[in-house]
């Protein structure tokens, strides 16, 4: 072996077959020579010391496939039932762009639509505001109205497939316009399914894109709750997201315990406007990261499960098992791709992606491998989704319900990371839950301590990137592609030309619709009801945001 193709980070790796060692040397092994992404120990060997030593009761902490506390699983039958959702996150451009795209994954496999917004969408501006200038359509759709929203869902059988939309400061409106268009088509409020990520704490967290304080911020999530149990029965209607948090650079301990004591402070909060908790819970899902660190990455979605079923348990006394399931989306890490060598993402996705499906993910989305340099191509976008086909119907690892579970080093693993959130989680109740938290800058400040970390081991070479700071070609340059999606300028010409034409179209109904918002929003009512009037009355997503404004103001969260 060549010295640059060595592995050049610390500690070295021996060569050794067990049935060769005497047993004093097998208990050598037992050293901590490595430790996970997240500073958990690894000794070279696993066995059932470990489990004890941890206080492991298989019957309590393990049970059976869709049996409390759920560590195995939410479904008894996991894939054999039937294969997660394959769920490619798209949107871009216009409405009428992002439509073709899903068709295009619908023809091609996909199970399910993931619908990207751009940043004036996700903020509440519409495509003629001066803040809107040069992103609109930019990382996702563009949605300013009704008429946008009836483009983008033309032709898709809206009553026969899943919709997530990853949207949250205007989660309510977004659903409003999606529940618009399917009256319009007269598909029964029933039938429709799918989420809203509608998970703002996280924004303030990691993200940012939120516009109102905390609290109005929590009122239209519970608003959002309240209407749907009466009015979409299988709409989700949260996704407690941890994948930004862990973009924004938290380790797998961190994205379990802030995404869940995000979700304790959901439960409470509409508890707090007078939902009962196995009313609305059943319907709570959750939106996990998937890295590249195989082991930890199984343990961490089994260590959220059990933990999340005992907290809704001990601390809400919740009687419908339903209620305690943790049902979660995967997407693969955004952040481990790399612009240098762009196909080596194709493996890193593939990982990834095994990581979430044996961690029994409920629907998955797998990342392209140019989306460090632009957004997906279909080519790019085809191949993502058939690495989910591939391994659905090929590699075997659909064919057995948890498959890891009963390994030493899983279980090892998945107890201690349950261990070192519920610790963190203790920590957020001594400050008064997750908002006060936030209001202090606790776990901002410790997802950049982890980030400011990792990027040193990046640095020192202590923490491996093939092909970005190890085994790099140097020969030739960066190998980049040639085909790369372009986004056309005048895109965001025509779409602001469009928002003009509505509004000058229309009458008066959009302008009563809106008072009529605003005194939802200074009183008591369901601010949803109000919203879906709006919408109905061809009101913009601006408008309506602006409303709240000047009922809700704007929010100054520590950073």
């Amino acid at each position: 072996m060549s010295q640059q193709n060595k592995h050049p980070g610390p500690p070295s790796r021996t060569s050794w077959q067990e049935n060769e060692l005497p047993a004093a040397t097998k208990k050598g092994l037992r050293k901590a020579s490595f430790t996970t992404p997240s500073g958990i120990p690894l000794p070279d060997l696993f066995d059932e010391q470990d489990l004890e030593t941890q206080g492991f009761e298989p019957s309590a902490d393990l049970g059976f496939p869709g049996s409390f506390p759920f560590t195995r699983g939410v479904q008894a039958t996991q894939y054999r039932g039937r294969f997660w959702t394959m769920r490619q996150y798209a949107g871009f451009g216009s409405a009428a762009e992002s439509n073709q795209r899903y068709k295009f994954l619908l023809a091609a496999g996909q199970t399910g639509l993931s619908v990207a917004f751009d940043l004036p969408t996700q903020m509440g501006r519409d495509p003629d505001h001066a803040l809107s200038k040069g992103e609109v359509g930019r990382t996702g759709v563009s949605i300013a109205s009704i008429e946008d929203m009836r483009t983008l869902l033309a032709d898709l059988p809206l009553e026969q497939i899943s919709t997530s939309m990853t949207i949250n400061a205007t989660a309510a409106t977004l659903l409003a316009l999606y529940v618009a268009v399917a009256d319009e088509r007269g598909i029964p409020r029933s039938q429709l399914s799918g989420t809203i990520q509608n998970d703002i704490l996280k924004e303030y967290i990691a993200r940012g894109t939120y516009i109102y304080p905390p609290t109005p911020s929590l009122r239209l999530i519970a608003d959002t709750f309240a209407f749907c149990q009466k009015e979409l029965p299988k709409w989700n209607t949260i996704s407690v997201s941890g994948y930004h948090i862990r973009e924004a650079g938290s380790d797998a301990v961190q994205e379990v315990a802030f995404t869940l004591a995000n979700g304790l402070t959901y439960v409470q909060t509409a508890l707090n406007a007078g939902l009962g908790v196995d009313e609305f819970a059943p319907r709570l899902s959750f939106f996990f990261n998937a890295h590249a660190n195989l082991l930890e990455e199984v343990a961490k979605f089994r260590a959220a499960r059990r933990l999340w079923a005992r907290l809704m348990k001990d601390r809400f006394g919740t009687q419908d098992p339903r209620s305690l399931m943790l049902r979660f989306h995967a997407q693969t890490a955004g952040s481990t791709l790399v612009a240098r060598e762009p196909l080596n993402n194709v493996v890193r996705t593939t990982v990834e992606a095994l990581a979430a499906i044996l961690g029994g993910a409920q629907s998955l989305h797998t990342n392209s491998y140019d989306e460090a340099l632009g957004l997906p191509t279909e080519a790019s976008a085809q191949l993502a989704l058939r690495t989910q086909q591939i391994l659905a119907h090929e590699s075997g690892v659909a064919d057995v319900v948890d498959p890891f579970g009963g390994s030493y080093a899983v279980e090892a693993l998945t107890t201690e990371i349950e261990t070192r959130a519920l610790q963190l989680i203790s920590r957020i109740d001594v400050m008064g839950g997750m908002t006060a938290a936030i209001q202090a800058g606790f776990p901002q400040r410790e997802i950049e301590n982890r980030a400011y970390e990792h990027q040193k081991a990046l640095e020192s070479k202590a923490t491996i990137v093939v092909g970005e700071n190890a085994f790099r070609d140097d020969t030739g340059g960066e190998k980049k592609l040639e085909a790369l999606h372009r986004l056309d300028p005048q895109l965001e010409e025509e779409q602001v030309a469009r928002v003009g034409k509505l509004r000058a179209s229309r009458g008066h109904d959009h302008a009563l619709a809106l008072v009529a918002l605003k005194q939802a929003a200074a009183g008591t009512e369901n601010t949803m009801v109000a919203i879906l009037a709006a919408v109905k009355a061809k009101a913009t997503v601006g408008e309506i945001a602006d409303v709240l404004r000047g009922v809700f103001g704007t929010a100054n969260v520590a950073n």
